[in-house]
């Protein structure tokens, strides 16, 4: 079980005396995908057309895979369909961002016209379409999940493309002024170094530029070594201007200290990954969430919090887009970042134990007894 020690309980009451007894409904803008995610499940066992048995594990889906590949036959898996919701970094922190009671802009992947299913969940925010979305089968399982994903037109957007359907000016009149920029994923969107040059040199232009931009990698397993590389010079140049948050979970953070550092850093803490990640890219801040511990480094420091356990999730897809929106809510909001971590695992908590974005109070609720959650 997941351990309560000191370092986690100085960093939750960080969290505790510094986030607002409510927060204020400020502008935050999110670019620049877009998906459509369809909910499925395996099933195990069919009895009858009516009944069939849950295969609940993905350590159970890989088995039946290799059983299939020793066996040199093919497989055929059967699988249901429980739902389909706007999906991706836009959605998931919009949709989280506007339920706290902020003002969401959206820049993204929606469809050309947009498709129904935006245009009903984001009728009230400031929605702005790119081009056509990508499509998610997330496969749910207890000890994890499968992603099955057909990308949109984020695979071609760079600086170019994104100035050429929302001019210079329009983008300027969005960004300026708002709280967060935030941004993703970095794996489905290959040229957003790009992006993030072309964001850096309309900084200067902007009377009152977001203080902070988060950057979400995603699975950087898809990108090669030369464009994660590229992405080393732009975040920096970005931090130059204004805070610059990285934020991956761990898989993501190991293999970016892979390609950053050495090959023995695969077998490294992940402390000392996430600081090797953190002096590569130049980041203000490099934040590494985990269903055990999350940390966040910085200049001086690295803080290690741990996760409160959960035993019966109800949902785990987009977990982590729910832990980078609770990370920027407190960043927003003034928390300092070994606190903003804390409200990151809160939300991400929440959300994983009751399936929907947590209301603030709820947040709230989930801080102050944290530490009765371990």
């Amino acid at each position: 079980m997941n351990s309560f020690d000191d370092e986690t309980a100085a960093a939750v009451e960080t969290a505790q005396s510094q986030l607002p007894a409510s927060v204020p409904g400020h502008r935050v803008v999110f670019g620049f995908d877009g998906y459509v995610d369809r909910v499925r499940e395996v099933v195990a066992d069919r009895h009858d057309p009516d009944h069939y048995d849950r295969l609940d594990t993905l350590a159970g889906f890989g088995d039946r895979v290799q059983t299939s590949v020793a066996a040199d036959s093919s497989l055929s898996v059967e699988w249901l369909q429980h739902g389909t919701r706007t999906g991706g970094h836009t959605s998931h922190l919009a949709r989280a961002f506007g339920h706290w009671g902020f003002d969401p802009v959206m820049i993204g992947m929606y469809g050309d016209p947009v498709l129904d299913v935006f245009a009903e969940e984001f009728a009230d925010y400031d929605l702005h379409t790119l081009g056509e979305p990508g499509y998610t089968d997330a496969v749910e399982f207890d000890d994890g999940k499968l992603m099955l994903i057909e990308n949109g037109d984020t695979m071609d957007l760079d600086w170019a493309a994104l100035t050429e359907r929302i001019d210079r000016d329009r983008l300027r009149a969005l960004v300026d002024g708002a709280a967060l920029l935030g941004t993703g994923y970095w794996a489905e969107t290959p040229d957003l170094p790009d992006v993030l040059d072309g964001l850096a040199g309309l900084w200067g232009d902007l009377d009152d530029p977001p203080e902070t931009v988060l950057v979400d990698p995603g699975d950087v397993r898809k990108l090669d070594e030369a464009r994660l590389n590229s992405g080393e010079d732009a975040i920096g140049r970005l931090a130059d201007r204004t805070r610059v948050v990285v934020s991956a979970n761990r898989a993501e953070t190991q293999l970016l200290a892979g390609t950053y550092g050495d090959d023995d850093l695969v077998d490294a803490t992940l402390e000392t990954q996430a600081r090797t990640v953190f002096e590569a890219l130049d980041a203000t801040l490099f934040v590494a969430h985990g269903v055990d511990r999350s940390l966040v480094v910085s200049e001086d420091e690295t803080t290690s919090v741990a996760v409160p356990a959960v035993d019966d999730p109800e949902l785990t897809t987009s977990a982590g887009d729910h832990f980078n929106a609770g990370l920027a809510l407190a960043l927003v909001a003034g928390v300092d970042p070994a606190g903003a971590v804390v409200v990151g695992n809160a939300v991400a908590g929440s959300f994983v134990r009751h399936g929907e974005p947590p209301t603030f109070k709820a947040v709230r609720t989930f801080v102050d007894a944290y530490e009765e959650k371990f």
